[in-house]
């Protein structure tokens, strides 16, 4: 009588039928395979690998929960439309806000999807992302996405526009495709990112119109009158973005210490309207200190929202908002700018941005000299480079000064007749 042979652990922890396989090489790395369902709506064994037995398992369980859910899993020999498609729906709505997956989705649809989805994924090559960016940049987008035909103008009467995109657009074109192939990288889909491989000039930065020290004051003396003139005070005077000044709460506030936490922002999103969200960025959420006069126009904002909601009575909306309509809802973004352009006009002052204003307040600050780290954190940016790089015209302009200064004081026409010891150290 034969003895029953043991079963081995490897056998112990077998999968379930349709949660694929998951061994060891003979090269050290661990293989994940299964089923997964493909473009064309048919079912594809893919093949993941990790160093570790849980890394392989844990990107095939990733694919087969997307295939379960409907979203196709892309492998290197389906098109460049099929992976973004994936990659939109499957990857990067789970990482990014909606209204950044909402900008992706029309720069793949417009841009990416017409110029290279045809191309099968794996043999997309760096030559084939450098001619479709130029074509980009050359190309006019009314005759290239057929708007003329409709409109019959342009092209189609033979009148090009030559209506191109702007660098700053391209660039971003280029950093979709870069971030879509990154994560195929990622998932043994390509073994290199041929977006990384193609080098595209710097963009200029965008220029911006900030008030001047005299343009600040006029605005601020017409801003007085007006019912939110403790959000445009805010604004200028601490440089917060026009969604964390929407988004701030009473309770955001300590008027007796004169600080403001800086947690949360409003914004207008497709799916739900205006909703209240995390800041920008982890940088963002910050505590700041509160000027005087933002704190004196503060309580008397408080006060006249108040007497609003006695008026309002049951009609008011009561969210805990600082800056909202005369009935309690949240203020739209849409009509602030509005608000503010008309506000601009009563000054007599030129049209800018909402978000110049805080371009303003950072400008003002460098000119008076303020430290540029002082700077980031008032602003809440997430790296000192970020404020460097684009208030650099300001950094330029005081440079010239100091020249200009030590140019006075090398022709002797400082008026200062004390000259520094020869044996000073300058540090």
């Amino acid at each position: 009588m034969s003895t029953p042979r043991p079963i081995s652990s490897r056998r112990s922890r077998s999968r379930a039928n349709g949660d694929g396989t998951v061994y060891q090489r003979k090269d050290g790395r661990w293989e994940a395979a299964g089923y997964v369902l493909a473009p064309g709506n048919t079912r594809k064994r893919v093949r993941v690998y990790g160093t570790t037995r849980k890394e392989a398992l844990t990107k095939l369980t990733e694919k087969i929960a997307a295939s379960n859910l409907g979203l196709p899993v892309a492998a290197a020999d389906s098109t460049v439309s099929a992976y973004l498609t994936y990659w939109l729906n499957g990857v990067a709505v789970h990482q990014v806000r909606e209204n950044t997956h909402t900008r992706y989705a029309s720069c793949i649809r417009l841009h990416l999807i017409p110029g290279l989805g045809a191309k099968k994924l794996a043999r997309l090559t760096a030559r084939d992302v450098r001619a479709f960016l130029d074509g980009l940049r050359t190309t006019c987008q009314c005759c290239t996405q057929e708007r003329d035909a409709n409109r019959r103008a342009c092209c189609a009467i033979g009148q090009c526009c030559e209506k191109r995109l702007s660098p700053l657009t391209v660039t971003y074109v280029h950093a979709v495709l870069k971030s879509a192939l990154e994560h195929a990288v990622r998932e043994d889909e390509l073994p290199r990112n041929v977006a990384r491989n193609v080098k595209t000039t710097t963009p200029r930065p965008r220029r911006f119109q900030p008030l001047t020290a005299t343009e600040a004051r006029q605005f601020l003396q017409t801003a007085a009158g007006d019912r939110l003139h403790a959000l445009y005070e805010l604004a200028l005077r601490t440089g917060l973005r026009k969604g964390e000044l929407l988004g701030l709460r009473w309770e955001d506030l300590d008027l007796d210490r004169g600080t403001a936490t800086i947690h949360r922002s409003l914004q207008r999103t497709r799916s739900q309207g205006l909703t209240v969200l995390n800041t920008k960025t982890l940088a963002s959420e910050r505590r700041i200190a509160l000027p005087t006069e933002c704190i004196s126009s503060l309580k008397i904002h408080q006060e006249r929202q108040r007497e609003e909601r006695q008026a309002a009575g049951t009609g008011w909306t009561d969210n805990g908002l600082i800056f909202t309509t005369p009935k309690g809802r949240p203020l739209d973004p849409g009509n602030l700018n509005r608000r503010f352009r008309r506000l601009l006009h009563s000054a007599d002052l030129r049209t800018i941005r909402f978000h110049d204003l805080r371009h303003s307040t950072a400008t003002l600050l460098l000119e008076q000299g303020i430290d540029l780290i002082v700077i980031k954190e008032l602003l809440g940016h997430a790296h000192i480079g970020v404020t460097a790089g684009v208030y650099a015209h300001v950094r330029l302009r005081l440079q010239r000064d100091a020249i200009d200064a030590l140019g006075h004081a090398l022709d002797g026409r400082d008026g200062d007749p004390d000259d520094p010891p020869a044996a000073a150290v300058v540090r």
